[in-house]
């Protein structure tokens, strides 16, 4: 069963990935990454490789040059190289989006922005505002803490807002620099699985209101959902310290998405008359190697429908808020059939799942 995208959806016009200059093979990082672990503890070095081996990576960008990751910096430091690279990367990625999408700065009517890795006031986009020549009064949504889910729960807001302005464009931008969150005191093992997985980029997306939508050539946003599920808090998440920003990451993460997932994205699904068997495109944040086992296995997928995800953590890692939109980029380029349903869906901190539903 399939549904009609309503007249009144916004549609995607453009995705745009950027990175810093700093592109590693995965063994490569490990070995730095596990000398720095603990002084150099040979037993977590070989820990430590053992995850990055079975990581499904194979490379990922970074902030800054991978020696430099041997000495240990302050929170302050860390986050002094988050400001200026979230500066330059969220630009170029925005900038990349504008063009492609033939859409000028100044048509924009809101900029949605999401991280979870660094921290300024004013947040990075008042910034982005000013060097991509963005409206003085356009209208700004940062979001803070989202994790993973940002980027899905970033479209969400962009759908909400251009339903009530469907004459605007409006952008979103995730930034994600990972790797300035290096505890290389952690030697636990959520900590060694976070460092093995988590890479650096930024990602932006452009979606035009439906009175402009005929010149868009990606996904109608029909619509959304957020779900936070209570007694999950201790699974996933940062916790800030004098060390910086560090991830706690349970290993049951995976358990808890088979247990959700089976039943909400049905419900989702068939408020809109559609089924999981009715989605022809599967946006997935690639978490990592069990998440897209378990979301394959719990809503019976075949292999190829997380191609795009695999490939997505293969050449980029987990770049967080920025790789679910990295997987709608790799769609657009091959998308389903005119008219097709798909879903675009990430798990972040809380637990929390971000559901939106898409139609070619």
């Amino acid at each position: 069963m399939t549904s009609d995208a309503h007249p009144a959806d916004p549609r995607v016009a453009a995705v745009a990935v950027a990175a810093p200059p700093h592109r590693h093979r995965q063994r490569d990082i490990a070995a730095v990454f596990g000398e720095a672990f603990a002084a150099g503890d040979a037993a977590v070095r070989r820990r430590f490789a053992g995850i990055a081996a079975r990581s499904g990576i194979a490379y990922r960008d970074l902030s800054l040059p991978l020696d430099e990751y041997r000495r240990p910096r302050t929170f302050t430091e860390y986050n002094e190289i988050w400001t200026a690279t979230a500066a330059r990367v969220g630009l170029a990625a925005l900038t990349r989006a504008l063009e492609a999408a033939d859409v000028r700065p100044d048509e924009v009517g809101a900029l949605v922005s999401t991280t979870a890795t660094g921290v300024s006031i004013p947040s990075y986009d008042a910034g982005l505002v000013r060097d991509a020549g963005l409206p003085h009064d356009v209208t700004r949504v940062p979001l803070l803490g989202l994790g993973c889910a940002g980027g899905a729960a970033g479209l969400a807001r962009v759908h909400d807002h251009l339903r009530a302005y469907p004459d605007q464009a409006a952008v979103l931008v995730s930034v994600e620099l990972c790797s300035l969150d290096f505890q290389c005191a952690d030697t636990s093992p959520p900590n060694l699985v976070a460092t093995a997985l988590f890479g650096d980029a930024a990602a932006a997306v452009v979606v035009l209101g439906a009175h402009r939508a005929q010149r868009a050539r990606g996904p109608g946003l029909v619509a959304a959902r957020s779900r936070l599920y209570p007694g999950t808090e201790h699974l996933m998440g940062m916790r800030a310290g004098t060390g910086g920003l560090a991830v706690f990451l349970s290993p049951d993460v995976p358990d808890h998405a088979e247990k959700h997932l089976p039943d909400e994205v049905p419900r989702f699904l068939a408020g809109h008359g559609l089924a999981p068997g009715d989605i022809a495109a599967w946006v997935v944040h690639p978490g990592g190697p069990r998440i897209i086992e378990a979301v394959a296995r719990c809503l019976d997928l075949p292999p190829e429908a997380l191609a795009h995800s695999r490939a997505s953590l293969a050449e980029r890692g987990n770049i967080s808020s920025a790789s679910v939109l990295d997987v709608l980029h790799r769609t657009m380029a091959s998308p389903p059939a005119p008219g097709s349903p798909g879903l675009l869906m990430a798990l972040g901190p809380g637990l929390t799942s971000e559901l939106v539903l898409l139609r070619w």
